[in-house]
């Protein structure tokens, strides 16, 4: 049995007109800051930090030897204030790792640039892609090294 189509798909307004022309701003948030060590459809991270480390912009939080997943980065710098289970926006109670924020958002120098891009070996591009946690925007946020 064929499945009922039509002609032309579903576009729906995209009410972009007052954003549109709007200046990206900046968020530097403030405080504590839970990350999830769960976030995107692959296997979920193991905490490779401990309570009462201070970690840097860039550094890893969690991560996995699953093939599809994802390691989970901090945002900002400070110290790891607590790891456990918390509420999540997905409703349940899932281990994560708490930061709390000291406003310095200090880099981790191990993310440098690549010298001469050019001529990198393509395995090191896969490999900075699954170290920097790229994910999709989709709604699965599906790892993007697993796509290449």
């Amino acid at each position: 049995m064929k499945l009922p189509s039509f002609w032309g798909g579903i576009h729906p307004p995209q009410k972009k007109e007052k954003t549109a022309y709007k200046k990206i701003e900046e968020y530097l948030p403030k405080g504590e800051l839970v990350f999830p060590m769960a976030q995107n459809l692959g296997a979920p991270c193991q905490p490779v930090v401990k309570k009462g480390d201070r970690v840097l912009v860039g550094q890893k939080l969690g991560d996995t030897e699953a093939f599809v997943s994802a390691p989970i980065l901090s945002s900002v710098s400070g110290t790891v204030k607590e790891i456990g289970l918390r509420l999540t926006s997905a409703g349940i109670y899932e281990n994560c790792v708490i930061v709390e924020n000291d406003g310095l958002y200090e880099k981790d120098p191990s993310w440098a640039p690549i010298d001469n891009y050019a001529e990198a070996d393509p395995k090191e591009y896969l490999k900075r892609i699954r170290e920097a946690g790229i994910v999709g925007f989709g709604g699965a946020t599906f790892p993007t090294v697993v796509k290449l």
